[in-house]
């Protein structure tokens, strides 16, 4: 017989992946749990494609991915697949990504979307170390629910902390919450509007800002509305559309117009 009166225990996912790279050279590469890094053989620079084999985020699961460039590594980083964060009922499922960029070093940092269901609880911290002279490009994509599937997302718990500092100092530093009271205000929210999906790219390096007029000569994707603005070394781009098909289709434009032409990782291309 099942013993109904004690509490159920639901198995929870842990996992953490970490790279290293000096000089274009594999020094560190450890997974545990869930998580997975993958190397493609690519011509050019390394690229470290993360995966999470849980199939998703839920009350209580953990998440760590992490790259350590040295030697004036420059290097590409995704994601598989599309993040998804499910009904979480427990508390929050955590996510925390640090890359460290030595020297000398650049990363493109360009994981897939990231999809909230209903009830979902994701807390996710982003924290890309620059040092003096290194450069990053930093991408955060969002979709509320599967429009294809008819799902309408209105129960939410999403915190998003996104920074990038520079020699130990923060250059770019944004706190973003998305929650339930948020999405009760309706279709004239200030915040998102009618949108259901929503990125930002940041481009930090120094000159950056004057990649601001390439970025907005491609900012021509049909529903999409989209801003660029450039400051103090940093070229940051806004995103918002009703549908993740035709944000996905922009944020490949940009990559190209901010990547001068390089071709995105293989997983992101169509």
């Amino acid at each position: 017989m099942f013993d109904t009166a004690r509490p159920v225990r639901h198995q929870r996912s842990h996992g953490h992946a970490a790279v290293g790279f000096d000089a274009g050279r594999l020094t560190t590469l450890r997974q545990q749990g869930s998580a997975k890094a993958l190397l493609p053989h690519v011509r050019g620079v390394p690229e470290v494609v993360f995966l999470n084999t849980s199939g998703g985020l839920t009350s209580g699961d953990t998440l760590h991915y992490g790259l350590d460039l040295k030697g004036g590594t420059r290097a590409v980083a995704t994601t598989q697949a599309a993040e998804r964060a499910y009904r979480a009922d427990a508390g929050a499922a955590k996510v925390q990504v640090l890359h460290q960029i030595g020297p000398g070093g650049w990363l493109d940092w360009l994981p897939q979307e990231t999809i909230l269901f209903d009830r979902a609880n994701l807390a996710r911290e982003t924290t890309v170390e620059l040092a003096s002279d290194a450069g990053c490009l930093l991408l955060e994509a969002v979709v509320l629910g599967r429009a294809a599937m008819g799902e309408v997302v209105q129960d939410l718990q999403f915190s998003d902390m996104r920074r990038i500092e520079r020699a130990g100092k923060p250059v770019f530093f944004e706190p973003f919450l998305l929650n339930s009271n948020i999405l009760a205000k309706g279709p004239r929210s200030a915040l998102l509007g009618p949108a259901r999906a929503f990125a930002t790219l940041v481009l930090c390096a120094p000159g950056a800002e004057d990649a601001v007029g390439a970025a907005r000569t491609v900012l021509s994707e049909p529903g999409v509305e989209a801003a660029a603005s450039g400051f103090d070394g940093k070229c940051v781009v806004r995103l918002l559309a009703e549908d993740g098909w035709p944000l996905r289709k922009q944020i490949l434009k940009l990559m190209n117009a901010l990547r001068r032409g390089s071709p995105p990782p293989r997983v992101w291309q169509t």
